[in-house]
């Protein structure tokens, strides 16, 4: 087997899925009820709110364009920069392009400590607040930091719990991999997501977090911003359904899937390279001091002065980019024989450093096709039209609120017979549920998009 491509047979993995199944299905209480659990969230909910005031982006403290370039950045040379972005697709809808994006070049930690409590595995959620959330806090990974964050560029406070993830003994890693974040509004970036058990002395329990068994997270996915982006990524991360043969009653083969993948990737022809910021084009700086495309569609480039507690940092200002409307992402899933499988396709998108991943059957932003200027994707209005019994997950989940200002995307599962969905399209696979457990413990293979919907099919554990 070539060396560079996933080993998909896990059996040391099999029991650490049995595990997450059985500690998913004990009920709905754990050591804290949900119950419990709520009157603690809203509590942090009041406490952590954050004051977010827009304002112009030659405005922002600390940030400032480049004289030359346009770029704004960071006084410190650290967290990221907007820059601007020249796309190639000859394949795609649009050939070519310019835009502005994030660039980030370092890698975050996105960790979530792990730890058994009478024989059932909890995990420790925190209940932080990001400026672009709608409602204040979410639920986030044990552990979520950029490394300027981490290694005290912005001059907080230490980030807890960290030192469980920066060199834990591999007996206790349960997973391991870096994963993408959008490609539409990230140049190349990556965070590490992990999932760390914690050894077997005590581990202290801050105002902020919180120990919930996998199956109340996975209840909690179903409700509308709650559970935030970095939490379900790491999520789709655990090893369900993993061990053993993933090809055993697959409508393909892995062979075939990474074959397809590498195919995918060499005949894209996507291409991407970094362009100054006030080199883009068709993209303008409004009265209010924010950079928005001509047409109103896309995103905003927008700034905004923070205030809030329970952060390392209390206040401060920064860029963030503001979608044009909600977002939609999509699975079709259905049985293939007696096997679950999930419908992905394969996606291009100019911030991914592979070119391509495996993205959601269906992933946009219907408002950018309501003037009917671009042409719809496929599959846009029969997931519209769907009737609520052919759909068996629907939520409204936030995309990164850190970087994002009220990002929001319907998350949908639903039957794959709306969709009368195709089984032979080289742009669409059909993955088994191990598959897709596999390819998440490597890097690179799903999106973000894809990775917060796998997160919710964890939900058909729940008794």
């Amino acid at each position: 087997m070539d060396p560079l491509r996933p080993r998909c047979e896990h059996p040391v993995r099999a029991p650490e899925a049995d595990r997450i199944v059985r500690s998913a299905r004990t009920g709905p209480d754990g050591s804290v009820s949900l119950s419990r659990f709520r009157t603690w969230f809203a509590g942090r909910v009041r406490e952590r709110k954050a004051r977010v005031t827009r304002a112009p982006l030659d405005a922002l403290s600390g940030w400032a364009a480049d004289p030359e370039t346009g770029d704004i950045g960071h006084a410190s040379g650290g967290f990221f920069t907007v820059c601007g972005l020249d796309a190639h697709h000859p394949q795609g809808p649009t050939e070519r392009w310019s835009q502005p994006i994030i660039e980030q070049p370092e890698i975050g930690i996105l960790g979530i400590l792990a730890k058994e409590f009478d024989g059932v595995l909890h995990l420790l959620m925190q209940a932080k607040t990001e400026p672009g959330n709608v409602d204040g806090a979410q639920l986030s990974p044990t552990v979520q930091a950029t490394r300027s964050n981490y290694t005290g560029v912005h001059r907080g406070k230490a980030v807890p719990y960290l030192e469980y993830f920066l060199d834990p003994p591999a007996e206790r890693i349960i997973a391991d991999s870096l994963q993408s974040e959008q490609g539409s509004w990230f140049l190349r970036k990556h965070n590490r997501n992990m999932v760390v058990e914690a050894p077997d002395e005590p581990v202290p329990v801050l105002e902020d977090f919180c120990w919930l068994t996998p199956g109340q997270v996975y209840e909690l996915l179903g409700e509308d911003d709650v559970v935030n982006m970095d939490a379900r990524t790491v999520l789709s991360c655990l090893p369900l359904g993993a061990g053993g043969d993933p090809d055993r009653g697959a409508r393909h083969s892995m062979t075939e899937v990474l074959s397809r993948i590498t195919e995918a990737r060499a005949r894209t022809g996507m291409s991407a390279a970094r362009l100054p910021l006030a080199s883009v084009e068709r993209w303008h700086r409004t009265d209010s001091g924010a950079i928005r495309h001509e047409s109103g569609r896309f995103f905003s480039v927008i700034g905004v002065d923070v205030a809030t507690s329970g952060r390392e940092v209390r206040q401060w200002s920064q860029p963030m980019i503001e979608p044009c409307g909600p977002g939609l992402a999509a699975l079709a899933v259905k049985d293939i024989g007696d096997t679950p499988h999930a419908l992905l396709r394969l996606r291009a998108e100019p911030g991914f450093r592979e070119g391509v991943e495996l993205g959601p059957t269906l992933q946009c932003t219907p408002e950018n096709y309501r003037d009917g200027v671009l042409s719809p994707p496929r599959f846009l209005d029969r997931v519209a039209a769907a009737e609520p019994g052919r759909i068996r997950f629907d939520a409204v989940q936030s995309e990164e609120g850190g970087r994002f200002y009220h990002a929001r995307t319907r998350n949908v599962v639903l039957d794959a017979a709306v969709l009368d969905a195709p089984d032979d399209d080289p742009d669409y696979l059909w993955l088994s549920y191990p598959q897709i457990s596999c390819l998440l413990d490597h890097s690179h293979y799903l999106n973000v998009q894809a990775r917060s919907l796998v997160a919710c099919l964890g939900t058909a554990l729940l008794p």
